[in-house]
């Protein structure tokens, strides 16, 4: 059951990525929802789980998409691992601490990207961090920060909680 339900999720992601997110954009910015489905999945499921769909979801996004094939590869499957290991550490996993996590890793992942364009100067990566990097991943913290509210809302998360 959780294979089909993985598939489902890394299938529709990308067609919701690219004909629904477009129309549901904020000052042009749209969130990365591989990333933040992939640290979703490694904090409900566990490291494994989380790295492969992670893994999976960034080759699948890679395939269809004009940036580099294995970086959306290894970012997701790396962010499906870490949060896979901080929900089994962290004592006590909140809404916000999680969003701040996304935050820094979609940060790191598009600085990553901005310093993989061959033929840009200093000036003109760092427009690109400032005007979409950094944006989009305050975006992804939000929009994280809201699928956890949700679904601990939801579900009952006994494996992230500590009492």
């Amino acid at each position: 059951m959780k294979f089909i339900f993985y598939l489902i999720l890394v299938l529709l992601l990308v067609p919701l990525q690219t004909t629904l997110l477009p129309h549901l954009t904020v000052w042009n910015i749209k969130p990365d929802l591989g990333l933040v489905a992939a640290a979703l999945v490694g904090l409900f499921a566990g490291e494994l789980e989380g790295l492969l769909v992670g893994l999976a979801i960034g080759w699948v996004l890679s395939l269809f998409s004009a940036g580099e094939l294995w970086l959306s590869l290894f970012t997701n499957g790396g962010v499906g691992l870490l949060a896979g290991f901080l929900g089994r550490q962290v004592s006590q996993v909140t809404s916000i601490s999680l969003g701040v996590g996304i935050l820094l890793a979609s940060m790191a992942s598009g600085m990553f990207a901005a310093m993989n364009f061959k033929g840009f100067d200093m000036s003109q990566m760092w427009w690109m961090v400032e005007s979409i990097v950094f944006p989009q991943a305050c975006f992804d913290g939000v929009i994280a920060a809201g699928f956890y509210w949700l679904l601990s809302r939801r579900f009952n998360l006994t494996r992230l909680r500590a009492e």
